[in-house]
């Protein structure tokens, strides 16, 4: 797959939002997302915001290191590879299986 394609940076971008709500992720794969956040509000740049269109490059090459360290794991939620865990969502809840059950048509 490419990564420098427009469409696929920006599925990786919308990926990171479903990522984030995703409790099966790891801790710092999330914090190093948050700290791309951070350092995109952060005063403090490797290039100075006096240099206007070139302040901008060394945000754009964090949040693109980022996706791509990330690559492997958005691509599992745009691609819709994730498997859905649904064990916390029904826990503690009485689940009936191995029933078999017939559904008959009222007579009208």
């Amino acid at each position: 797959m490419h990564f420098f394609s427009t469409r696929v940076i920006l599925k990786r971008l919308t990926a990171i939002r479903y990522m984030m709500k995703d409790k099966s992720v790891p801790k710092r794969k999330k914090l190093l997302v948050v700290l791309g956040i951070i350092y995109l509000f952060v005063p403090i740049d490797l290039i100075p915001s006096v240099v206007f269109p070139l302040a901008w490059i060394d945000d754009l090459i964090v949040w693109l290191w980022i996706i791509w360290h990330l690559k492997d794991t958005l691509d599992a939620y745009w691609l819709g590879e994730k498997v859905v865990d649904l064990s916390k969502q029904y826990k503690g809840k009485k689940i009936i299986s191995d029933v078999d059950f017939e559904v008959k048509k009222d007579p009208e």
